[in-house]
């Protein structure tokens, strides 16, 4: 099995190209994404809900349908892939991580059936992931994995939300949601590190952190009529409401701009969203209807020129 995840993650290499106008996404109705090689992010992996996970190759066009896989991201860097297999083996669920260059995948027990570890989040250095364990709908914790030591490390922690997911803060804690707020835990034990009381939810799974560490992307408290939020980490105040509503958000594509879905017509549009005004600076892809119900999701991975 790792063999056939290996061959199907490992892709062909193709030689950059200056720029691209129309990229096809294949199996998604036809959707075209645009994108120039001056982009601060690019665009690595997708795919319909866990039903159909697509890796893109490290420097060309190629796209490979990850069968096996219920989910993919690359990290910070390019050179790893993060795969979340689809079932069990011999009782445990896994990570897959896959060397991009040589094709080479691991396969690193996670947590033993009936618990989930699944919704990847890379570590800014790419030397860890974090993913949310769970059991029946309830969130029980997270699970650390090592990329360089290859092993994985649990910790379980009571009276969490039931959307409790964990995604890596700059500093190398985990945040997540509680209650309407956020509490930022201690990735070695989970201890609470700080509460952010009432700032929103996270936007994950994408880095809800703008480049710089210094502005954290939430969906607004019920109280404003706003639905997108930037906090102050420091502090846990919300700074800023922009005067939009995305159906969802896919991490920063600057200090400046969001990476959102929009409502346009009988469709959606992926666009650059500018947080300081709210309006819409470029259309990555117009998304039919139909293909954005089908859970449409998009994962960006970081340019070195756009750090």
């Amino acid at each position: 099995m790792i063999a056939s995840i290996a061959i199907a993650l490992s892709l062909t290499l193709a030689a950059p190209a200056t720029a691209r106008a129309d990229l096809v996404l294949p199996g998604t109705g036809g959707v075209k994404y645009r994108e120039n090689t001056s982009d601060p992010v690019r665009l690595t992996a997708y795919g319909l809900g866990t039903g159909r996970t697509t890796l893109r190759s490290p420097t060309g066009d190629t796209f490979t349908w990850g069968k096996t896989l219920a989910e993919v991201s690359v990290a910070p860097g390019g050179r790893l892939a993060a795969g979340v297999p689809k079932t069990y083996r011999s009782g445990y669920d896994a990570l897959i991580l896959t060397d991009r260059a040589t094709g080479t995948a691991t396969r690193i027990p996670t947590v033993r059936k009936p618990m989930t570890a699944s919704y990847v989040s890379w570590s800014r250095d790419a030397k860890r992931v974090a993913l949310t364990v769970e059991r029946k709908g309830s969130v029980l914790g997270f699970t650390i994995v090592d990329v360089v030591a290859k092993r994985a490390r649990t910790v379980r922690l009571s009276g969490l939300h039931r959307d409790a997911g964990f995604w890596w803060s700059p500093d190398g804690n985990l945040i997540a949601r509680h209650g309407t707020g956020l509490r930022v835990h201690r990735a070695s034990d989970g201890a609470v590190v700080r509460t952010y009381r009432d700032a929103g939810r996270p936007t994950g799974p994408e880095d809800a952190f703008s480049p710089s560490g210094t502005r954290l992307a939430t969906w607004c408290p019920a109280r404003f009529k706003e639905r997108l939020c930037l906090v102050n980490p420091v502090t846990g105040t919300i700074t800023r409401r922009v005067n939009v509503r995305p159906q969802a958000l896919f991490g920063w594509w600057d200090e400046s701009h969001v990476i959102a879905v929009t409502a346009h017509g009988t469709a959606y549009r992926l666009s650059v969203l500018d947080v300081r005004g709210g309006g819409i600076t470029r259309v990555l892809a117009t998304l039919p209807a139909k293909t954005w119900a089908a859970d449409l999701w998009f994962s960006f991975t970081r340019n070195a020129r756009g750090s």
